[in-house]
Formats: structure tokens, C-alpha cells, sequence
């Protein structure tokens, strides 16, 4: 099973994969899955959210026998249930597995799985993550005989599991920590392709990789960067006397406009759809906004754990700073603007399409 490579060149005709290993991306479709590695296998779904229903279902209606973890007072129990899943407590469910799909909040895997995963684990077992973190941190230590992979849809659960049913996929990573039995990647190929995700394509990657850039780019980017940028556009332009109405629109509102053109033809897609006037604005000005000093720093907190620590500590002192950051949060001025104009205008919840 060799996947199939994608080479990128730049425009200059440098081959970047001969310079830097991550560009040599090695994605893999439904032709590259076999389902024999899963088909005669019980797969634990420990979790029932956002992405363990997605998981669990999926794999499901793939004819992957499912079992879902969750705790016997958890109200997910009922809700599993209904959807025509078999539930039992995560150590009954990983005791019936031979793949234990961790699908738990970061914070609560540690200890789930030296409470219920380990004691039933038998070598040649798979333990299964969506993300790197906990195994990366050294979080969760796997005995030497087990599988230890990774499937990471790029998507939130709620789409992974309506792309499945629209015949569609979602793209997703795979990697590989530990390969005790020869074929952990064949099993969590197949894993992938009952999931639904080797209908768009998955491309290989490690738990290294995956952790760092994943915690990097939520930091700084997606979550982070993005909120900070949007308040600080808006402040400035209350501050300087417009209306918060308007900052809201031009600051925060146009935003997925934006973002829906970068997604569908990147940057030049998006560049080549605004005015000439806010292409040169954007490309003179843009840069002057954006510190990359600070992102270097961002980055070798992740990469040195100083990140990974604090969370932890935050976490074991019951959130206090966590709180206190979503507090503030809540209360800007920007929350109870968008609040009311997401009132007075026809935007559904979902998507933005219009309300009836």
C-alpha cells in the first residue's frame, strides 16, 4: 500500500518536497483501504460528542460492529441508544474491543484510560485518537504490544457525519505511533474509509506533526488569532467614534466572506473576487498587523511543552484563568452587538441561511 504521493513545485520550478520532507504529502483514497482489517473487529467509541457520534454512526452503518463508551450517568447513554447504538461503560466497551477509538476531551483521556482502557487492553489491540496530544505529551503511555494510530477528520463531528450521509467526504490525517502487529496502518486505513474520510482523501502524517501544528494553528490562526483580530479591528473603530454596528459589519460579519473565498480558491481566489482598492490595501497594510515574532514564540511553547504544562496545571487547579478569560470574553462589547444585529437581521443558526 503505497498511497499516492503529491508532489508540489513552486513557481520558480524548485521541487519543495526535495528541500522539505512535509511537502511530500502521501494521501490515501477508498482504493487504497481494505476492509478486511476492520470487518471482523469490535470497535470502542469511548466519547459521544461532537466527534464520537460521528465516529460511532458512521462506523456503524459501514457494517463495523460499534460498541459506545460512556459513564453509566452519562446523558449521552440514552441519546447513543436511540440512535441504535450498543452502549456500555468504557471499560466494559474497551474489554469487548480490539480498537479503542479514544474520543474523550483531551483533559479526561489520561484518566479514563489508566482507569478502563489499559487494564483491558491485550496485545495486538489498536488504541485509536483523533488527536496527538495526550500520547505526544506523554500523557498516556501505550504497553509495547498495542497499535497506537490516528484518524483526524479536518472537520467538526456534526459535518463529518452529514458529508457520510450525503455520500460525500471529509478530508482527514493518518499516523502512525506505534506499530506493534505490522499492519497498524492497514487497520486504521480502514478505520478512515468507514469513517467516510478516504472519499476526500487522507493524507499520512505522525502524532508529532499533527499535535504541534494543530495546537499552533488554533493558537494563532484559527481561534486565537482570528478573535483577537476581529476585537482589535472593532476597537479601533469604536474607539475612534464609528458606530459599533458598523465595526461589527466590517470587522467581524464580511469575515466568512472572506474566509469562503480563501477556502474555494486561496488567497489569489479571494484577492481576484474584492476591489483593486482593497487588494492593494490588504497587501500594503496587512502585514503591518500581524507579528510574527510573537508567532514564532507561540510555536516553541507548543514545541517545547510549555503550553502542553500550563493546560495541564490549568486543568489540575480546576480552570481558574479559564474561567476568568470566558468571562471577559462574554462580557465585550462585541458579543452584545453582534447579539442584536444576528436579531434583526434573517440569519439562521446554521450557516447563515436565511430564517423562515
Amino acid at each position: 500500500m503505497t498511497g499516492r504521493p503529491k508532489t508540489y513545485v513552486t513557481d520558480g520550478g524548485t521541487d519543495v518536497a526535495d528541500e522539505s520532507p512535509s511537502f511530500d504529502a502521501t494521501v490515501y483514497y477508498e482504493g487504497d483501504a481494505d476492509g478486511r482489517y476492520i470487518d471482523d473487529e469490535t470497535v470502542a467509541v469511548l466519547g459521544y460528542g461532537s466527534q464520537g457520534h460521528a465516529h460511532a454512526q458512521n462506523l456503524a452503518e459501514s457494517g463495523v460492529d460499534v460498541v459506545v463508551g460512556l459513564r453509566e450517568d452519562s446523558t449521552s447513554w440514552a441519546v447513543a441508544e436511540e440512535d441504535g447504538l450498543r452502549v456500555a461503560t468504557p471499560a466494559d466497551a474497551a474489554e469487548q474491543a480490539s480498537i479503542v477509538s479514544v474520543l474523550l476531551p483531551d483533559t479526561v483521556q489520561p484518566a479514563v484510560y489508566e482507569e478502563a482502557v489499559e487494564p483491558n487492553l491485550e496485545p495486538g489491540d489498536t488504541l485509536q485518537f483523533a488527536h496527538g496530544f495526550n500520547i505526544h505529551y506523554d500523557q498516556i503511555r501505550p504497553p509495547a504490544g498495542v497499535d497506537v494510530t490516528m484518524i483526524a477528520p479536518k472537520s467538526p463531528g456534526h459535518l463529518v457525519r452529514r458529508n457520510y450521509e450525503n455520500d460525500e467526504g471529509t478530508p482527514g490525517l493518518l499516523a502512525v505511533y506505534q506499530d506493534a502487529t505490522g499492519t497498524a496502518r492497514e487497520t486504521a486505513l480502514a478505520y478512515a474509509d468507514a469513517l467516510g474520510c478516504t472519499r476526500a482523501g487522507v493524507v499520512e502524517t505522525t502524532f508529532h506533526e499533527e499535535t504541534e501544528t494543530d495546537l499552533f494553528g488554533e493558537q494563532a490562526v484559527l481561534c486565537g488569532g482570528v478573535t483577537e483580530l476581529v476585537k482589535a479591528g472593532f476597537e479601533t473603530l469604536v474607539d475612534a467614534g464609528y458606530a459599533p454596528e458598523m465595526a461589527y459589519f466590517e470587522c467581524l460579519n464580511e469575515l466568512k466572506l472572506i474566509v469562503d473565498l480563501m477556502y474555494e480558491g486561496g488567497h489569489m481566489g479571494m484577492w481576484d473576487s474584492v476591489s483593486d482598492t482593497a487588494e492593494y490595501g490588504g497587501l500594503t497594510r496587512g502585514g503591518d498587523v500581524v507579528d510574527r515574532d510573537a508567532m514564532d514564540e507561540i510555536l516553541a511553547d507548543v514545541q517545547n511543552g510549555t503550553f502542553a504544562r500550563e493546560w495541564i496545571a490549568e486543568n489540575q487547579a480546576n480552570r481558574p484563568a479559564y474561567g476568568q478569560y470566558r468571562r471577559a470574553e462574554r462580557e465585550h462589547e462585541i458579543e452584545r452587538v453582534g447579539a442584536r444585529l444576528r436579531e434583526l437581521f434573517a440569519w439562521g443558526g446554521d450557516g447563515g441561511e436565511p430564517r423562515a
